[in-house]
């Protein structure tokens, strides 16, 4: 595992306004280091900025912070630094980035295999649970104070990029950063509650008729699932309703890749992948022009539709298991 660059430490112990963007649709991984480092710097007394292309979901409404992101960029981009974090390449900041990264100097940090640089100077280490792992070790090494609130943000953004440690990503140094923040009074139980037991009944409909969409290949070693926009209108949900439901067909025994595809307006679909064991979804990813790890990965893909979408990623993965 390597260390912040020396670098990138001088650049935020000098800032005194700094800028802390991530990417569209953020995740748990993404609002928890973005809100952490931001609460850090504030600690010893620099003035940050949080931007988000899109407002907090009610998935994640429950961090500290979340209601301090704001949607549009100040006219007055008088930041000494900005800093992305969570974020594989710069399609990934959103409709402004060319205007995010015209504040210099740019600072990435990234966990993400297959990182596309950008911006000014990197921190990418692909052998990380999380962005969240790094941005601890981040705020460490500057001297910040972390708070309660920090550490609630930052064992948030850890649990939920290692799939409550179940990944094989999770390593000694993550479960001994998770330990450590037990002690700034973070309580398991409360952030797992918030996490995963959130369901509302529109959800809960949503989550049964996805679930009838099951298809398996490959003497069930492939599964897909998937979600129509229609679906999604008839039981009163958004797309931040269906985090988490690639868990269920990653859950069979026989899986080594899971699916699920969704579609949302103007004939786009998106797809997560999750994979166990050798199966590289990152590599398959990228084809489509995504991203992500080895065994995390995903895309997006306008003016197709789940049908034959469905078709080309079977003809990309039945040959990987």
């Amino acid at each position: 595992m390597s260390q912040p660059p020396e670098e990138i430490l001088q650049i935020l112990r000098k800032a005194k306004r700094v800028l802390i963007a991530t990417h569209v649709f953020p995740d748990g991984d993404a609002l928890g280091s973005q809100l952490a480092l931001g609460f850090a710097l504030e600690s010893v007394g620099k003035e940050v900025f949080f931007y988000s292309e899109e407002a907090v979901t009610y998935i994640l409404d429950f961090l500290p912070g979340s209601d301090r992101l704001v949607t549009e960029l100040p006219k007055d981009a008088n930041f000494d630094c900005a800093v992305s974090v969570d974020c594989g390449d710069r399609r990934r900041l959103g409709q402004c980035a060319d205007q995010l990264l015209r504040t210099k100097p740019f600072i990435a940090i990234d966990h993400h295999a297959g990182h596309q640089p950008f911006g000014d100077i990197t921190w990418v280490d692909e052998h990380r649970s999380s962005t969240g792992e790094m941005i601890y070790d981040l705020v460490r090494l500057l001297g910040c104070k972390i708070s309660q609130d920090t550490a609630y943000c930052l064992y948030t953004a850890i649990l939920t990029d290692t799939g409550s440690f179940k990944y094989e990503s999770t390593t000694s140094h993550t479960l001994r950063v998770a330990a450590d923040l037990l002690d700034y009074g973070v309580k398991p139980a409360e952030i797992c509650g918030h996490i995963f037991d959130n369901y509302t009944k529109n959800r809960l409909q949503l989550l049964q008729a996805v679930l009838g969409s099951l298809a398996l290949y490959a003497d069930d070693r492939v599964a897909f699932i998937s979600v129509s926009q229609d679906l999604m209108d008839s039981t009163g949900t958004i797309p931040a309703d269906t985090e988490l439901f690639i868990n269920f067909p990653r859950s069979l025994r026989t899986v080594k890749v899971a699916v699920f595809l969704k579609e949302t307006a103007n004939n786009i679909v998106g797809v997560s992948m999750r994979a166990k064991g050798e199966v590289d979804v990152a590599e398959v990813a990228r084809a489509f022009g995504g991203g992500g790890h080895r065994n995390a990965a995903g895309f997006k893909l306008a003016n197709t539709s789940l049908s034959q979408l469905k078709e080309r990623l079977l003809a990309e993965l039945l040959p990987l298991v």
